[in-house]
């Protein structure tokens, strides 16, 4: 099998932990970066293409390959506009499914957040939830759509209110059991995993809780 594969938000904590899996990845021969600024890694595999990420339906000719995966998002102290943060938060993921359906691509990994919800009253969950609903719309054969909890790992920006509940959670994990199980942090290398095992293997749910996320990658 040699596959071919995009990465929107490589220059990410999660999107670059999965560039670095998919270049040693045999599966794997050539993968496509749409970034607004270079991800800085130099391989044979990657093809990087420096874009406007506002308007990817400008790039359809370059938007062909086997899979898909979106690790866009923002925050509000990055993008306080509102209205910027839904261009970002909701239509990069909806311009990539619109693509992904127009060019037959086989499968798109899209990561959301715990919370998601188009009826929720939060901005952020509500975004989530409206982007959710828009890309199940397309019809593509294989997509899925992640919706982790707090994600751990160490970012190069500055996230004060994230470093301290990321602290906190270290201790709340053990005891968050049950039905709170979907509430634990989760490292950025348990969603890579299950987006790239998702991409290869078949699974039939759409949305895939944080505690889900974890059972896949412990039953691989």
């Amino acid at each position: 099998m040699s596959k071919t594969a995009i990465i929107l938000g490589a220059t990410g904590l999660t999107g670059g932990i999965l560039l670095d899996k998919l270049l040693i990845d045999d599966r794997y021969h050539k993968i496509i970066l749409f970034s607004r600024k270079s991800s800085g890694v130099q391989h044979p595999k990657i093809k990087e293409h420096i874009v406007d990420m506002l308007k990817l339906r400008d790039y359809a000719e370059q938007f062909v390959v086997d899979d898909v995966f979106c690790c866009i998002g923002t925050t509000n102290s990055k993008t306080p506009d509102k209205d910027l943060y839904h261009a970002i938060d909701y239509g990069i993921p909806v311009s990539a499914a619109r693509l992904s359906a127009t060019n037959s691509i086989s499968a798109l990994i899209v990561i959301s957040a715990l919370g998601a919800n188009s009826e929720s009253r939060i901005f952020y969950n509500r975004t989530k939830g409206e982007m959710e609903n828009a890309v199940l719309e397309f019809n593509i054969p294989k997509i899925h759509i992640l919706q982790p909890s707090l994600i751990g790992g160490k970012r190069y920006e500055k996230r004060t209110g994230e470093y301290f509940f990321k602290k906190v959670m270290k201790v709340m994990n053990p005891i968050l059991l049950g039905s709170l199980k979907k509430y634990r942090s989760i490292s950025p290398e348990t969603i890579v995993s299950t987006m790239i095992w998702l991409a290869n293997n078949d699974f039939t749910k759409k949305r895939i809780p944080s505690d889900e996320i974890e059972e896949l990658v412990a039953k691989k």
